[in-house]
């Protein structure tokens, strides 16, 4: 039994529409793949190298930060990142904050180290004296032997004053202490009286006044600190008929300590520089006075510093020193 006619009429209209379809799809997919393959490779190369340099670019800060504390941790110090001209952010923020721990870092090395060749310096002066002494005595059988006694004695003491001193300033350094509240007033009577007789001897007038001030501290250092201004203005001051004004105030944020002393004029370059260990202040110091380990003021600004305090030294014009020390007030 035959297929009709109409069917195979239509049959063969369905494959030649199927064999007419089939040839420009197929040479459609051939003629653009290349062109499609070839942009998503562009696009896919493009993204990548676009990735990273923009990664580049945003990581840039972070490989100079890291870079910047590879040579700090090699001992270099002096290199600094510097991402000032970039817009605020989170690596900015934290260069910043870097250079800044850099800077505090390399000022006190450097003071560590000069620090370091004077002590070595002070403390050798004693031993060598000591040693010329001791020399001169074995050589010389008739060299006085109490006046070697004498003589070395003093150096030993002064010798003894100086290490206590680096002692004391190496703990104030070290903040080694325990807070605990203070009275500045009673603190300030508590030097002055020891010191009375020290003045009176030179024929200098000392007075403290003020009202009550407290502040949190080491009470031990804080006296020390006192007592070692109050020494420093009586030593530096006129051979006689000189004044001490030892003055303290309560502030609302802080307590206030402000000695000043007449004296001879200071040059106004050589006040900075009065805080630094082993200055003694030269240009007001007379010959044959005691001048101390040079190490007084340098005790005052490491203390001050330890508890969180500002310290100003100001030259009086008539002649002498204004010192003005505003400690934390308790909270």
């Amino acid at each position: 039994m035959g297929v009709p006619a109409a069917v195979r009429a239509r049959q063969r209209d369905n494959d030649q529409g199927l064999l007419g379809i089939s040839p420009n799809r197929f040479l459609l997919i051939r003629e653009f793949a290349p062109a499609a393959a070839a942009a998503l490779g562009f696009l896919l190369v493009f993204g990548l190298l676009g990735g990273w340099l923009l990664a580049g670019r945003m990581l840039a800060p972070l490989t100079r930060i890291t870079e910047a504390a590879r040579l700090a941790a090699g001992g270099s110090l002096a290199h600094r990142i510097r991402l000032g001209g970039r817009p605020a952010n989170e690596f900015r923020e934290l260069a910043d904050v870097f250079d800044a721990m850099l800077e505090r870092l390399e000022s006190r090395v450097a003071e560590q180290q000069r620090f370091a060749a004077n002590a070595s310096h002070e403390l050798r002066t004693p031993l060598a004296i000591s040693q010329a002494l001791l020399d001169v005595a074995r050589k010389d059988p008739e060299f006085d032997r109490g006046e070697l006694v004498e003589r070395l004695h003093a150096v030993t003491a002064r010798a003894i004053d100086l290490t206590e001193a680096l002692l004391l300033l190496s703990r104030s350094d070290g903040r080694a202490f325990t807070r605990e509240p203070v009275d500045l007033s009673l603190v300030a009577e508590e030097a002055a009286e020891t010191l009375l007789p020290l003045a009176e001897q030179r024929g200098i007038t000392l007075d403290v006044t003020g009202e009550p001030a407290r502040a949190s501290g080491s009470p031990a250092l804080i006296l020390r600190m006192v007592t070692n201004l109050v020494q420093n203005a009586i030593v530096h001051n006129l051979p006689g008929g000189g004044t001490i004004t030892v003055h303290t105030e309560p502030r609302r944020y802080a307590s206030v300590l402000r000695i000043e002393n007449t004296g001879l004029p200071l040059a106004p370059d050589l006040v900075p520089t009065l805080v630094e260990p082993f200055q003694r202040g030269s240009e007001r110091t007379r010959a044959g006075e005691h001048t101390g380990v040079g190490l007084g003021l340098a005790i005052v600004h490491s203390i001050v510093r330890a508890h969180d305090g500002m310290l100003e030294l100001t030259p009086r014009a008539a002649g002498g020193l204004v010192v003005t020390i505003r400690l934390p007030a308790p909270r």
